[in-house]
């Protein structure tokens, strides 16, 4: 009797194991497909449309009674005006919204007509120099196709923030956002003298003279010194060139020892065309335009998503 006893209490620790585990695995799947989802989803915000509405209530209350829909709305038709598309970058180290970039230019490229413009609200300290000079090279597409690009900074274009920047055919900038920094630096710390302190030997192999530079557990030599400033000034050198290109109007020699500039400096170095920040400016386009917003929903994590969903 004890036998069978033992063996159902079995049964049902075992049943309920599997049941949790199935459980779990569905609630897995779910949070996965819905994670791949979101990916892949772009959101469509019709700034023009917001901000009439919004007109429209406030102008329904002050005058105390409500305003015929039909005419508020028969003065905001869209369909004669130009379309302003409003892009948002945001900057890391490695410019990591890039990909999102590419793809929102890439719809925009496919369905823009010929007086359509592009904005693009730029915020960026700058970061490595391959991936900021793709992000540029992004924007570049644009005046490629022959579509007007204005960029706004309300906080900072600094380094590879300004190399996208400058692609613009035209740059409005805040009184006190930060513009320029237009050098190139590489650091890194060396552990060589540390190591020898606890006897304890690094071995480097490599082949080609210059196939490691500087280390940071090795003994460095100033022949390796010297071949890695030398690329710091070539790349130096291609950023100068690049930004000569896209703004010819400025004294490259001036602004390009690395030094930054608050907006109202900048304006007068012509290293942006005015001051303005994007909210003014995309009102003013609206009298114009037909503003769009375009971005790519973030999506969470696994972590976030399971930490969220039950606290």
């Amino acid at each position: 009797m004890d036998l069978i006893y033992e063996y159902i209490l079995f049964l049902l620790k075992f049943s309920t194991c599997i049941i949790f585990a199935l459980l779990f695995l569905i609630f897995f799947v779910k949070i996965l497909k819905k994670n791949k989802l979101q990916n892949s989803k772009l959101r469509i915000i019709d700034l023009s449309r917001y901000y009439n509405q919004t007109i429209f209530q406030i102008l329904s209350r002050l005058f105390n009674h409500r305003l015929k829909e039909y005419n508020f709305k028969k003065s905001i038709l869209f369909k004669n005006k130009s379309t302003l598309y409003v892009l948002e970058f945001i900057g890391d180290m490695h410019a990591s919204e890039v990909s999102n970039l590419r793809k929102e230019i890439s719809i925009i490229i496919s369905i823009a007509k010929p007086d359509d413009e592009v904005l693009l609200k730029l915020e960026s300290a700058g970061g490595t120099v391959h991936e900021y000079g793709l992000a540029a090279s992004q924007l570049q597409r644009l005046r490629k196709k022959g579509i007007k690009l204005t960029v706004v900074i309300d906080k900072i274009a600094a380094s590879g923030g300004y190399m996208m920047a400058c692609v613009a055919n035209y740059i409005y900038s805040a009184p006190f956002a930060i513009i320029g920094s237009i050098g190139v630096i590489g650091q890194l710390p060396n552990l060589n003298k540390l190591l020898k302190k606890y006897n304890i030997d690094f071995e480097l192999h490599t082949s080609g003279s210059y196939k490691r530079n500087l280390t940071l557990f090795g003994e460095n030599k100033d022949i390796h010194r010297i071949h890695f400033q030398n690329k710091l000034n070539s790349t130096h050198q291609l950023f100068k060139t690049f930004v000569q290109e896209m703004r010819p109007v400025i004294n490259i020699t001036e602004v390009s020892n690395g030094d930054y500039w608050f907006g109202r400096v900048a304006l007068i170095n012509k290293l942006v065309d005015e001051i303005g920040t994007s909210d003014d400016v995309i009102v003013n386009m609206m009298k114009k335009f037909h503003v769009i917003r375009i971005y790519h929903k973030k999506s969470k994590g696994f972590f976030t998503r399971f930490t969220n969903y039950f606290f």
